[in-house]
This record gives structure tokens, sequence and C-alpha cells, in this order.
């Protein structure tokens, strides 16, 4: 009697733990609670009441920064709607025309003047959204100046592999370089050249910057781990096609480390770049680190909302940090090229 008494205390502690389990197998519509939808409503509404007529956000700062119109653009995209299609689609239209409008003939898509956390950053996630929007826009100039823009990218490869604030093969970053690869993923995706050499050479330093840790430092001279450019680099590999093996796994173990618990994390440094690249890492990953990371983040983004619909972000700008939130927000609804598994 005894003994059958523990093994059905036993059987439903295991029950009980499995309930508990998250599913990795749950769809978008599961995933993205009417609580969350309401969220990222709200956030994109936010947005595009910000844009101004030229494509540009009515942000403090920032306004005229290529790699926040690109991020505004793909929270858009990342919802549904394309250029002149879907319920922001007029929006979409203005971001693509602000980045081409302000593409040279060199490639570099840079605005003159405009607050910059470093030009390259600005071009690559701008390059990045041409790609993605490659074959929906109505600009027969667009596949130039993306491939003019791709070309920028490759041809200011530095000696290490990587990149950095400036388009002259100098220094490097981890940061930088793994924006850049992430555009050359992009552009390679819709049927651009992008030399097999330049993105073996940008993986290769990345896995150099790998520390004992599982995390990453920021460049390949040395420093400590932390979690936005680790999420950042884990991401620059599954883009380069490495889905497996130790360095993949000790980078995922890492992030993992820094699963959202609280709002707390909205005090760490680079919070929306981390989390922007840590949701496509598990995303990626799929399975339980996915089914886990995902309501985490949900959770801790619907708490620090804003009543205007928008995410704050001290360092950048508001428009920034709702763009960031609205595209982890939407990561299971798979629209996005770059994100699709």
């Amino acid at each position: 009697m005894f003994h059958g008494t523990i093994i059905a205390v036993c059987c439903a502690m295991q029950v009980a733990a499995l309930a508990e389990e998250p599913d990795p197998e749950k769809t978008a519509a599961e995933m993205i609670s009417p609580e969350t939808q309401a969220a990222i409503d709200r956030g994109l509404a936010y947005l595009a009441i910000q844009q101004r007529e030229d494509g540009t956000f009515g942000s403090r700062d920032y306004d005229r920064n290529v790699a926040v119109c690109a991020l505004v653009g793909m929270a858009f995209i990342s919802g549904g709607s394309t250029p002149d299609r879907g319920p922001y689609g007029m929006e979409v239209s203005r971001c693509v025309d602000y980045i081409l409008e302000h593409t040279k003939d060199s490639g570099f898509i840079v605005v003159e003047g405009a607050s910059s956390h470093g030009p390259m950053y600005e071009h690559g996630f701008a390059t990045l959204f041409l790609a993605e929007i490659s074959g929906m826009s109505r600009h027969r100039d667009l596949r130039e100046k993306l491939t003019k823009a791709v070309a920028l990218i490759v041809s200011t490869q530095n000696a290490e592999g990587g990149w950095r604030y400036d388009p002259i093969p100098n220094e490097a970053d981890i940061s930088v370089t793994v924006c850049q690869i992430m555009a050359l993923r992009a552009a390679r995706n819709t049927g651009i050249r992008v030399p097999a050499q330049t993105i073996d050479r940008a993986i290769d330093y990345v896995k150099r910057c790998q520390n004992s840790d599982g995390g990453f430092m920021y460049m390949a001279s040395g420093g400590d781990s932390e979690f936005p450019r680790s999420a950042a680099a884990v991401v620059a590999l599954y883009s380069a096609g490495i889905y497996e093996g130790p360095v993949l796994e000790r980078g995922l173990d890492y992030i993992e480390t820094y699963i959202p618990r609280s709002t707390a994390f909205s005090r760490e440094n680079h919070y929306f770049y981390g989390h922007y690249y840590a949701i496509q890492a598990m995303w990626h990953a799929g399975g339980q680190r996915w089914a886990k990371w995902y309501p985490a983040i949900r959770d801790a983004l619907l708490e620090r909302q804003s009543e205007d619909g928008s995410w704050m972000d001290q360092s950048i700008s508001p428009v920034y940090g709702t763009a960031m939130a609205c595209i982890i927000l939407q990561i299971p609804n798979n629209y996005l090229p770059i994100f699709q598994r």
C-alpha cells in the first residue's frame, strides 16, 4: 500500500512537471497572446505617428538615422505590411524611399550630419532592410543600389576578417562585424553574389572572439564577455550556416544565463540590441531554449511598455526601443526572411 502510494505521488509530480514545461511546438498564434498583440498594435501605431513625410522619425535623437529607419521598417514588415500594402504599407514605402535617397554612388548608405553610433552600423542595418524588401518594392533602382551597398561591405573588410565604425579596412569589433554579416546573408538570400571567402573570414573572426565561458569579447585582442555582443555573435554563426558544434552550444549556454526574469534587466547596457539578437538566437535554436525564452522576454517587454505604446531606450531613442520591441515580440510570425528558420 505504502509502495503504491509512493509510485502514485511520483507519477503525479512527473505529470505536473511536464505540464509546467514550456511547449516548443506552440504556434505563433498561441505564443502571441491577445495581450501581446494589443501591445504590438500600440507600438506600431506609435511608430507610424512618429514618422514624417520624408520617412524620418520625430524623436529627439537619431531622427534622421538610417538604421533606426530600417529597424522601424522591419518592425512593420514583421507584422505583415509590405511597401504600399497592409496597414502600414505607406510607412514602409517611406522608409524605403528615405534609405534609397541616401544611398551614395559608392554604395555607402549614410545621412551626413545625422546622429550616429557609427556609420557602418547604419549602413549594415539599412542594407539588411533593403535586402529584406527586395522584390517587394516598386523602385527599379533598388537592386542596383543594394548590390553597391553589398560591394562596399565586401571591400571594407579588414585583415582580421571584420569591420568597425567607418568603411575603412583598419580595425574590427564583433558588434559591427555581426551587423555586416547579417546584411550579407540577407543579400545572398536575394541572389546577390557574396564571396564565400568574405563570409568565411568574418566567421573565423567571430569564433576567435569567443571566451572560455562561452561568451564573446568585443575585439579579438581580448576582453570580458557580455550578453549583447554574445547574442549577436551566436546569430552570426547561424546566419553563416553553422547550426551545431561546441562554439555554438557554449554561446547558447552563455546567453541562456541572461534569460529575462523581470524589468530589472531593462537597466542593462544595450538592452534592446541584446534582446533583438538573443530572440533570434533562441528562435534558431528552437526546442526548450526557444520555448522558455520567448515568454520571458515577452512578459518583460509587456511590463515596461509606456502608456503611449512606446518602449523607452535611454541611449538612443524611444522610436528605436519601440521598433526593437515590436520586432522581438513578432518573431513567432516568421515573416522576415532573415529570421526564418
